[in-house]
């Protein structure tokens, strides 16, 4: 019996040294970590969000000696929404995302402060928020629901289209059902403009455009044009009326998973490249809207944005209570 234990003993031990054999690194060292990662969202394949993550996807697999790889999955391809999408990062079946901050607030509240009507002057001024200390510790708050934010890509400024008449100030726009991301900042300011403000998942809208369920959407030049809302919808106003920005978002799951060296590339390649894919998305937006204009659809860039942040100052009160003056100042006020 003393044998029997022995030679199992001997055994044991000896199989241990052999499964521990193989490599002097710990497992999860940048030279062994491999991984194919899914990135989704829910635009069609020539929005600036995928231009933008092909080019992160290709600077990933080159930074790793292709260790790393990365597969886009457009348009909404694994069949969810935005919402669903954000809970799959949580979950860890998905691995990155980008979209509207929109849906995030859900998950992140400080988010919401970006989508407050009229906060952002310019181009120039969303650039030094987004890339400096308050961008910064917005993304860091995501950490709290599980979610790693790497930087902001862009959507853009939002603007208002409808299938009725031209609008210019809120009057025109009265009464008119449109739909929204599913974010209480953006319900409330319609609401406050006299609008009807209808949340949608983004995969419904255009055949609820289609069938007149509903008379209008909000959504930057990009959106407008990649999805083709022209063709079930007649008016296109440029309000401006909210900036979009896009956080690229990983799985916190998948990121704690990754040796350091590799996060660190992931942060600076999504910080890198959200210059490329704001440059490339702006640069393209007169091309986009005069073209949209040659089939017919009406664009009216003389919008009294005065009267329409006038129109939504009760609401934003309100923001500045959830949100406190202070922050929101603090954005406003970035030079």
């Amino acid at each position: 019996m003393r044998k029997i234990l022995a030679v199992t003993l001997i055994l044991v031990f000896a199989l241990s040294i052999l499964g521990c054999g193989g490599s002097s690194k710990p497992a999860g060292t940048k030279a062994e970590y491999k991984a194919n990662m899914k990135l989704t969202n829910t635009q069609t394949k020539d929005h600036p969000y995928n231009i933008g993550a092909q080019k992160f996807a290709e600077l990933i697999k080159e930074r790793t000696k292709g260790r790393i790889t990365i597969t886009l999955y457009p348009d909404g391809q694994l069949g969810k929404g935005e919402r669903e999408m954000l809970e799959s990062l949580q979950q860890g079946t998905i691995d990155i995302y980008v979209g509207s901050t929109g849906p995030v607030g859900n998950f992140s509240p400080t988010m919401n402060i970006l989508d407050i009507p009229f906060l952002f002057r310019d181009n120039a001024h969303v650039d030094k928020v987004l890339d400096g200390p308050i961008g910064q510790q917005l993304l860091k708050d995501l950490e709290k629901s599980n979610l790693v934010g790497l930087a902001f890509w862009e959507n853009g400024f939002r603007n208002l289209t409808n299938s009725r008449n031209v609008v210019k100030v809120p009057e025109d726009g009265k009464g008119l059902k449109i739909r929204v991301m599913e974010n209480k900042v953006h319900l409330l300011a319609w609401k406050t403009a006299g609008l009807n403000p209808t949340p949608m998942a983004w995969g419904e809208v255009y055949a609820a455009l289609q069938q007149k369920v509903i008379d209008g959407q909000e959504n930057p030049v990009a959106v407008i044009y990649s999805s083709k809302l022209y063709e079930v919808q007649k008016y296109l106003s440029m309000t401006g009326h909210v900036y979009s920005p896009a956080p690229i978002i990983i799985s916190k799951k998948r990121w704690d998973q990754m040796p350091k060296e590799d996060q660190e590339i992931f942060r600076k390649t999504a910080l890198e490249v959200a210059q490329y894919q704001r440059k490339l998305n702006r640069d393209a937006e007169a091309a986009k809207i005069k073209e949209m204009e040659s089939k017919g659809f009406t664009v009216t860039k003389d919008v009294d944005k005065a009267a329409w942040q006038k129109a939504m100052q009760p609401a934003f009160e309100e923001f500045a209570k959830e949100f406190g003056k202070d922050k929101i100042n603090a954005i406003m006020n970035t030079k």
